[in-house]
């Protein structure tokens, strides 16, 4: 058996040495989300040089957290998941925003959902870039099909919506989670930041 100090290879730092932007935050979190069987998740990611702010959310209609959850949701060796020992998205998402002068806050009622907002200083020397929010996007879509997610991207006045729900009954009786259309949301959001002049890092 590892023992709990021995970190390097398989334990947490190999976890956080993985978590080199700040898609992998939101997608380790989405998935928290998905196993608390939310049937909606909103991920909300707001960049602004004007007021030099970086801001992400999270929210959804999941279980949500109980009092002893919630004192927990900050420590990186305590998770209800049983794929593996440690939780790291929500305090490795803090420790990042704290990092840059910015703060995270959970909002959560035990069988109404839960939201997460974290805060960045844009220009922050220290601050992860988003890395590559589109292939976030359709990882979460292909493989949860059944669950409606909402993408928000907003650059200053430029924003960009992606809504599966609302996709789902465009496309009728084309699956969401097809490679088509797959490749189509991911080519949406590329193009979109590249319109916006945001360079994937």
């Amino acid at each position: 058996m590892t023992s709990p100090l021995c970190l390097c290879a398989f334990g947490p730092l190999a976890q956080v040495n993985k978590m080199q932007d700040l898609s992998l935050h939101i997608l380790d979190i989405a998935e928290n989300s998905i196993a608390a069987r939310a049937g909606r998740i909103s991920i909300k990611i707001h960049e602004s040089k004007k007021t030099n702010l970086l801001t992400i959310e999270i929210s959804d209609d999941g279980m949500g957290m109980d009092d002893n959850m919630l004192q927990h949701a900050h420590d990186p060796f305590y998770t209800t998941r049983t794929t593996r020992k440690v939780g790291l998205g929500i305090p490795l998402l803090s420790q990042a925003a704290e990092h840059c002068h910015g703060q995270m806050t959970v909002e959560t009622e035990k069988g109404k959902g839960s939201t997460i907002k974290a805060s960045f200083q844009h220009d922050h020397i220290d601050r992860k870039p988003l890395g590559d929010i589109a292939s976030t996007a359709a990882v979460l879509i292909a493989g949860n099909p059944e669950i409606n997610f909402l993408f928000e991207l907003r650059r200053e006045d430029e924003d960009l919506i992606i809504d599966t729900e609302e996709l789902k009954n465009d496309l009728e009786d084309i699956p969401v989670n097809s490679p088509d259309v797959i490749k189509i949301i991911k080519d949406t959001i590329n193009d979109w930041l590249k319109q916006t002049n945001y360079v994937i890092e």
